[in-house]
């Protein structure tokens, strides 16, 4: 925030999340400024259907999949443009809480609290404000912690609120739109990048496991629509023929399974389960004594898992004994350690060829599932074990250098996302004055957004 400049004057707030304010401006709750209503829709055929998203507000037909679809919507809330919503259950899940601004009127969830504002109010920069309290965790303070925290519109109208002039507002919500959407237009390209890193890692990994390290190498027809050729002298067998295939059965899982949070062994569950390697961030924990009881699906080095349902395609290698066993719904594939090494089979199952068989193999139009049977049944490629151990050493250089590439493009992000927070906490607190700035010309804009 070096290039913006203070206030000349500024006075307490009283509130330690806000600090100092300018002097010139008011400090009040928020029902001075917003009233809550809650106005149920009556007439479906007038009013188009909203939804509330991470990202703000956006609109959806009826038909739309995005999230659950009630069967009639007599009870939505009308909404009208200039409106702020908020959903703040289960304030401790980002993904969960937000808030929006509404863009035109139309229904939305009855579960949102609905602010209208008074006159004299611009509600784009007391958005940006109510923004920068959830980002900050303020709601968490006042709705209270755990699954069922919430807050409701009379805790949400109590919040103080800082109140510049009326141009005041409407200039730094102008500011911080241009300034927000070059950072905003800044992190997509970043994101573009880590997608085409990930591409490009994905098919030089692809590469690597369907057609070796040599290009001069005599090729075969496969035989499998998704491999086409493959090296001369490789086998093709099924999973099934040199794997043990296994899952933690339903009757165990219902009958036997007794989760304990200080239990020594760590249950793998589906979201455990990443892309070569497992999140840790989250997981559930059961006894080794029960561990050894279900002993069939017990883990051990050099064990493969991988998602039987939901987010099919990632797999993961178990680099040590005694320390992780399967939930249900995960697959454990034990290979033949004489014909096949082990980062080898990882490489192949996380290769798009792997995908698009286990794609094809998926029994279920709605949730993805996939049969231990089937899985069996998958073929793999079989290289010489030397061979194999080759192509992991070429594989994980390369990797190296686009996870590499990957963690630099996200630390750029996460940088421009603490930028972001900071630059609207700083102008609705009024900690830059940013009265003399002016929109640039559409020229300067798009010379700001291309650098």
């Amino acid at each position: 925030m070096v290039k913006y400049q203070a206030y000349a004057e500024y006075k307490d707030s009283g509130v330690q999340w806000i600090g100092n304010i300018p002097k010139d401006w008011k400090f009040l709750r928020g029902k001075w400024k917003f009233k809550s209503l809650k106005e149920v829709n009556r007439d479906l055929q007038c009013m188009d259907r909203l939804a509330l998203t991470m990202n703000g507000v956006i609109e959806r037909s009826i038909d739309s999949d995005e999230g659950l679809q009630p069967a009639e919507f007599s009870g939505y809330q009308i909404f009208e443009k200039d409106d702020l919503v908020f959903k703040l259950i289960d304030l401790e899940n980002f993904k969960t809480s937000r808030v929006g601004l509404v863009f035109k009127r139309g229904i939305m969830s009855p579960a949102y609290i609905r602010l209208k504002p008074f006159v004299g109010t611009d509600s784009k920069f007391f958005y940006y404000f109510y923004f920068d309290l959830y980002l900050r965790g303020v709601y968490n303070q006042i709705g209270g912690q755990g699954v069922r925290s919430a807050l409701n519109a009379t805790d949400l109208l109590e919040i103080e609120v800082c109140i510049p002039s009326l141009s005041e507002q409407k200039l730094i919500a102008n500011f911080l739109d241009h300034e927000t959407t070059k950072i905003d237009h800044l992190i997509e390209k970043q994101q573009q990048l880590i997608e085409l890193l990930k591409e490009k890692r994905q098919a030089v990994i692809s590469h690597a496991v369907t057609k070796g390290l040599d290009p001069n190498v005599p090729m075969k027809d496969s035989g499998v629509e998704w491999l086409a050729e493959v090296p001369e002298h490789w086998a093709i067998p099924q999973i099934g023929y040199h794997a043990e295939v296994t899952k933690l059965t339903g009757f165990e899982y219902t009958n036997l399974w007794v989760p304990n949070d200080d239990g020594e062994i760590i249950a793998l569950r589906g979201f455990n389960i990443q892309e070569r390697y497992l999140d840790l961030n989250k997981t559930e924990r059961i006894s080794e004594k029960l561990s050894y009881k279900l002993i069939r699906s017990k883990l051990y080095k050099n064990d493969l898992v991988l998602p039987c349902t939901g987010t099919l395609g990632n797999a993961a290698l178990i680099d040590k004994d005694n320390t992780y066993h399967i939930n249900q719904n995960i697959a454990k594939v034990t290979y033949d350690k004489k014909l096949f090494f082990p980062e080898f089979c990882l490489y192949w199952m996380t290769s798009l060829p792997f995908r698009q068989m286990i794609d094809f193999n998926n029994t279920s139009g709605m949730q993805p599932v996939l049969l231990i049977g089937d899985i069996r049944k998958l073929p793999i490629v079989l290289p010489p074990l030397s061979e194999q151990v080759e192509v992991v050493s070429y594989l994980n250089i390369k990797t190296q250098k686009f996870d590499s590439l990957i963690k630099k493009a996200e630390s750029a992000i996460s940088l421009m996302q603490e930028r972001r927070t900071a630059l609207i906490s700083a102008a609705v607190t009024g900690k830059i004055d940013v009265r003399n700035w002016q929109a640039p010309t559409l020229a300067g804009a798009q010379t700001e957004l291309s650098a």
